[in-house]
């Protein structure tokens, strides 16, 4: 077994129990996510078709949920973006709310005054930025 088989499912491992609690505590979470605003965003897999649930670190912009897609700064875009520019439609968890949504990436003065005020809330966001030369992607939750 690859070490890259052994991170994703060690990742997919927490997320599972980080999801499992989410839902039974009405979005509050222990670890490394206490305190921290999060929402559980179910995608469709692009190329398996799957409803996926992610956990995602998020800020508001009025009643539109922002989530950024920096991978901790990796060299590549999560794949639950690609699962998002795929197939835009998510169902949307907050604590006592879930709603349908479209995806949609903002760019240019929009995504860098989005990203911006998340990563003054959360300054982890500034050093993935500083730890990649791709423009980290940045997309608001439009509910339908």
């Amino acid at each position: 077994m690859s070490d890259s088989n052994d991170m994703a499912r060690d990742i997919n491992a927490f997320n599972a129990k980080l999801i499992e609690e989410f839902r039974a505590n009405n979005g509050k979470v222990s670890g490394m996510f206490a305190g921290s605003p999060l929402v559980l965003i179910t995608h469709i897999g692009a190329k398996s078709g799957e409803r996926r649930t992610s956990p995602l670190v998020y800020s508001l912009d009025g009643n539109r949920v922002v989530i950024i897609a920096s991978k901790g700064g990796s060299p590549k875009d999560p794949h639950w973006y690609l699962n998002m520019k795929a197939n835009p439609r998510v169902t949307v968890e907050l604590p006592g709310e879930t709603y349908e949504a479209n995806a949609v990436e903002v760019t240019g003065a929009e995504r860098d005054r989005l990203f911006n005020a998340q990563a003054e809330q959360m300054p982890n966001f500034k050093e993935y930025a500083a730890n990649t030369s791709r423009v980290i992607p940045v997309l608001v939750l439009e509910r339908i």
